[in-house]
């Protein structure tokens, strides 16, 4: 475990001194300032778990520096010291907000025994905020609707992923819930009392991406006007989720491999190594092993980040739980004014493709929802391409819905003639305009080309 940092406030560069002697023995890592303004900057920036700050001091005194602290970060406790102890000053510290107050001179065992109270009430307030998030039941797995074979067979998976400490890989189509499952790893693992940090590696620029993840240096580059923690240093402890993982730089993709490897990282234009201890989910959309074999992705990497891979099946492999992530969503968004689902308006959800899975059905039922007159949803209230997808089901030959198929047989021949019908009609209305067609569909270019390679279609 990294060691706490501790901020250290005085005007006397002796008592700064003699406090990070006393502390820096039992473990503790210390940062001492004797200008306010400084510090009140480093608890922004450095986020310290606990601050030790003097009561009198000619710039700016404890009682304001104390006040602006618990603005900033309420949960950081802080002790204050002072040669000029009376009970009224105690009094007002601690109704303040100080966490204790001790008079100069103190003794070693009295400092310590302090900060260590202090820093135990901080780890219990963290870990108690944390486990009340869990016990909402906000990332857990019952948060993850669906009874399909295929999506039972991921999550007896990920249960027992989530008990170790190995990274892992969460590999889907834009729309299947890769966050999701990223959160119930981390709120079933060891570390669920510990941050949770997600990082977008496609949304920042190449150029902020590296600071953003390792952190930076005062002047380390234009701009860098102080010192500043990584996303990578603030899940220390706990989980950092790299989503889209396969958009990351390669320059950047070997620094990630070294500090996975060393178990240390170096924030840019410093020198000093900081010990690491992260577990690190990733998930993209792409095909690492192809862009691996590309030179687009790093080999070593790709095994380091994928001990575990997790393949997250897209909506239409599990055509059993459009009914029931249906209904959640309408449960969510339709309030009481809005009780189920017309039989018509059901099968045009059953059928549909989903080229953007449960993220473009749950704005499908939003949008049904904000448009229902009555307490059931029509098939007036969906979008055009569902209704288009329900008036061919309805002319498809006679076979193929009698007994002859099994249910699921049927309703997978069914799905692919409607998809492909729906793909030639929109790829038609748009004159063969493929990126015009995607934004219709609301998919991107990418899903679009493999649905018209799939079905044939030119």
């Amino acid at each position: 475990m990294a060691a706490a940092r501790i901020l250290i406030l005085d005007d006397e560069p002796d008592m700064i001194e003699t406090s990070r002697r006393i502390l820096a023995p039992a473990g503790y890592e210390c940062l001492g300032t004797m200008d306010p303004h400084e510090a009140l900057r480093l608890v922004e920036s450095e986020r310290p778990d606990l601050m030790l700050t003097d009561l009198r001091m000619p710039e700016m005194d404890g009682m304001e520096i104390l006040r602006r602290t618990r603005e900033a970060d309420p949960r950081m406790p802080v002790i204050m010291l002072t040669g000029y102890a009376t009970v009224e000053t105690a009094v007002a510290a601690v109704k303040a907000g100080a966490f204790d107050y001790l008079s100069k001179p103190f003794s070693i065992d009295q400092l310590r025994v302090a900060v260590e109270r202090a820093l135990n009430r901080r780890r219990l307030e963290v870990e108690n905020l944390n486990l009340r998030e869990q016990l909402k039941g906000a990332f857990g797995f019952e948060n993850i609707v669906g009874q399909s074979s295929a999506l039972r067979g991921v999550l007896e998976l990920v249960r027992k992923a989530a008990r170790s400490d190995a990274n892992i890989l969460i590999l889907g189509e834009s729309g299947t819930g890769k966050e999701l499952i990223a959160r119930a790893v981390h709120a079933n693992s060891p570390r669920a009392a510990q941050p949770f940090v997600p990082v977008d590696c496609a949304s920042l620029p190449e150029n902020l991406l590296e600071s953003e993840l390792f952190g930076h240096e005062k002047g380390s580059f234009t701009g860098a006007s102080g010192v500043k923690r990584g996303l990578i240093e603030t899940a220390q402890h706990g989980t950092l989720f790299l989503d889209e993982l396969g958009e990351l730089p390669l320059g950047l993709q070997a620094k990630l491999l070294r500090a996975l490897q060393e178990r240390q990282i170096r924030r840019v234009g410093a020198t000093a190594q900081i010990d690491l201890d992260v577990r690190i989910v990733s998930a993209t959309n792409r095909d690492l092993r192809a862009m691996v074999t590309e030179g687009r992705f790093r080999e070593d990497l790709y095994y380091r980040v994928n001990v575990v891979d997790v393949a997250l099946p897209p909506l239409r492999e599990r055509s059993d739980d459009i009914a029931l992530l249906a209904t959640s969503f309408l449960n969510k968004y339709g309030r009481s004014a809005v009780k189920g689902f017309e039989p018509e308006a059901m099968m045009a959800l059953e059928t549909y493709s989903w080229p953007g899975n449960v993220r473009e059905l749950q704005n499908v039922i939003e949008r049904a929802c904000a448009l229902a007159d009555s307490e059931m949803i029509t098939l007036a209230e969906l979008p055009q391409q569902l209704r288009t997808v329900s008036q061919t089901s309805q002319s498809l030959p006679q076979d193929q819905a009698s007994g002859r198929l099994t249910l699921k047989e049927a309703k997978e021949r069914w799905i692919s003639q409607l998809e492909a019908s729906y793909v030639a009609d929109l790829l038609r209305n748009e004159g063969g305009n493929v990126s015009q067609a995607a934004r219709k569909a609301g998919v991107d270019r990418k899903t679009l080309h493999r649905l018209l390679n799939k079905h044939r279609i030119r």
